[in-house]
């Protein structure tokens, strides 16, 4: 939900140990006041602490406790200059003051992005104090202010855009979640309360709001309306790449754990299901929030406070091992996870670059947006602070990324917007981007019939062999959108029980955000006698035989339809360009064939279903004048024999 600024209920003035004899000019007047507001801050009225505190600085201006007891009550209002002043001010008034003073106007003047100011009286309580347990702390601090001193002088490219009153009202609007091709916007609005408002006692409640972008302009929002929406504060969302799970979170609901449990809806031919609690081992009797899931389809980042946290609330990742079903979560480890709060994970599409909310690492004073790279050892890099603007003296929300890593959505309450929090996009910083996403969207259909499929589709990076995207094309329509991470060699399958296998490869050096998405309709054949199959990811050495590791992925998917169609008899083909003597490739192409046949053998593919032939350079299937003609040509193919 929300992230709000929580201060601790701690009694300021208890803990300072200053006399409160009064000398012998000051009216008895001021001590009442001074005792009345005492006992409105320790009933939380703040309001009438200051209005009375302020009755009592004009009989006695020179008093320093008023001004302790005023800085306090400020403090619990959230008006850090005004309890700097007040506590810098009561310094002056006292001969010797106490050092924990310096360290109360400092703290008020860090909220206040006021670096140089708060630095100074760091520094005087460091020297003047003798109390480890608050020492560490302060050095801490020390450190947040030099960062925002130095970030100050070297500002980020940050050129806010309000995305206007499609998306914004008078309401607050927050934490805007996109699919991967940025057609659809879903995103938290906190509106008054109505009839329906369970909560009792709450003026406002959450609902998920959405918004279509039809030409480049975001169109008129409307609630995503029931089962989603409820009449619970439903909010924290993100919604898969491909925009068919949503996962969020609801709070004090009666079917939920905890405080806050996490959700997941599916979106079957344009509706949602009925929401679904994740359940046990992931959801807790403490509170579990911020889900963002991976472009895997399987790995969901969230934010707990649960049994085995490091800090007061940390960073955890589980799988979805099945659709509903989620593994034990385990908590990302002190590289992320600081004893303070981590918060607001959001992993981007390329699957490595975390972004998230901390007050634990090093950063401007408030909660700093930081983002980490998950490294191939599977451990994550020293997080890095955005830096400023897009980080302030204040609590920043959260921060949404782009697939191709340009734009970035957050929320203020800055001047000029249309009311509360709204939500704004700029273009990222080129150091600050994470490595682009592509995609390849469109239907897969039977070829016959043009009948909607619901197929597994998977992208799997050949160099890692590893699954990078994971979904299933949409069982009404067929639709499916499928991530691309640039500089990787990405396999893509496409399979369904009944159907050959679809393969198809993207080979993307370059790493950039100027590839435009693949659109392409898959159309899926029926196994039967003489189609044929073309394995796009079966590589060989330059001019041998010899398999490369790459190729397994393939090959190995292979394996498993031929298991799974055990009556099919196949005939291995093996294709060259015409580059080089026509005999020489005839070889070369037999050669390759056979590798490919030994193969399947040594994965327990009976002999006698498999023949191997070589044609060489005889049947192109594109020009051999071109390179990419070329590749195409050298190929492996699979022809259905008998079945």
């Amino acid at each position: 939900m929300k992230i709000k600024k929580i201060v601790p209920f701690i009694l300021i003035i208890s803990v300072l140990l200053i006399s409160m004899t009064l000398s012998a000019q000051t009216k008895k007047s001021v001590l009442k006041l001074c005792e009345k507001a005492v006992v409105e801050i320790e009933n939380r009225n703040f309001d009438k602490a200051i209005v009375l505190l302020q009755k009592a600085l004009k009989k006695d201006s020179l008093y320093p406790e008023i001004y302790i007891r005023l800085g306090d009550a400020y403090n619990f209002t959230l008006q850090s200059e005004n309890a700097a002043a007040c506590y810098n001010r009561a310094i002056q008034l006292f001969e010797d003051p106490n050092p924990i003073l310096y360290m109360f106007a400092a703290d008020e003047e860090l909220k206040s992005g006021k670096y140089q100011e708060a630095l100074l009286n760091y520094q005087k309580f460091l020297q003047k104090s003798t109390k480890q347990d608050l020492i560490l702390e302060v050095e801490n601090n020390v450190k947040k202010c030099k960062f925002g001193i130095e970030a100050l002088k070297n500002p980020v490219n940050m050129h806010p855009v309000n995305l206007g009153p499609s998306i914004n009202s008078e309401w607050d609007e927050y934490l805007a979640t996109l699919t991967a091709d940025e057609q659809e916007m879903i995103y938290t609005v906190r509106r008054p309360r109505d009839a329906k408002t369970i909560c009792t006692f709450c003026m406002t409640e959450e609902d998920f709001y959405a918004s279509i972008n039809q030409d480049s302009v975001w169109q008129l929002r409307y609630p995503l309306g029931p089962p989603v929406n409820s009449s619970y504060n439903e909010g924290a969302q993100t919604i898969s790449p491909d925009g068919k799970y949503l996962f969020f979170t609801l709070c004090n609901a009666e079917s939920g754990y905890g405080s806050c449990d996490l959700y997941w809806s599916k979106r079957i031919g344009g509706r949602w299901s009925r929401p679904r609690n994740f359940g046990a081992p992931v959801n807790t009797n403490n509170w579990e929030s911020q889900p963002s899931i991976a472009p895997d389809g399987k790995t969901i980042y969230f934010n707990s406070n649960r049994e085995g946290s490091i800090g007061k609330s940390d960073i955890w990742k589980t799988e979805m091992i099945e659709e509903g079903v989620f593994s034990v979560p385990v908590n990302l480890g002190p590289e992320i996870n600081t004893v303070h709060e981590e918060n607001a994970p959001f992993i981007h599409p390329d699957g490595t670059t975390l972004y998230f909310v901390s007050d634990g690492h090093i950063g401007m004073g408030g909660r700093d947006i930081f983002y980490a790279t998950l490294l191939a050892d599977q451990t994550w890099s020293n997080p890095i602070n955005m830096g400023y603007p897009i980080n302030t003296s204040a609590d920043e929300l959260n921060i949404f990324i782009n697939a191709i890593g340009t734009k970035a959505y957050y929320s203020s309450d800055k001047e000029g917007g249309l009311g509360g929090m709204d939500i704004y996009y700029f273009m990222l910083d080129e150091h600050l981007r994470p490595i682009p996403v592509t995609y390849m969207k469109g239907k897969v259909k039977d070829s016959d019939t043009g009948q909607p499929l619901e197929a597994e589709i998977e992208m799997v990076d050949l160099n890692m062999n590893k699954v990078i995207t994971s979904t299933k094309s949409d069982p009404v329509t067929g639709e499916f959108l499928a991530c691309i991470k640039t500089g990787t060699n990405v396999l893509l399958n496409i399979s369904h029980p009944f159907y050959l296998f679809y393969s198809d490869n993207f080979y993307l050096k370059t790493i950039t955000s100027e590839l435009e998405p693949i659109i392409k309709d898959i159309l899926l054949e029926k196994p039967s006698k003489g189609k044929t199959l073309v394995m796009n990811n079966v590589f060989f050495e330059f001019n041998q035989s010899s398999l490369k590791t790459e190729s397994f992925v393939e090959l190995d998917l292979l394996v498993h339809f031929l298991s799974q169609n055990n009556r099919l008899k196949v005939e291995i083909g093996g294709h060259t360009d015409d580059q080089g003597a026509e005999d020489y490739n005839q070889k070369l192409s037999l050669e390759r064939a056979e590798s490919v046949y030994k193969y399947l053998i040594s994965k327990g593919i009976k002999s006698e279903r498999l023949t191997f032939k070589g044609y060489g350079e005889k049947n192109p299937i594109a020009s051999n004048e071109t390179e990419e003609g070329r590749a195409s040509n050298r190929r492996t193919e699979i022809t259905i024999i008998e079945n």
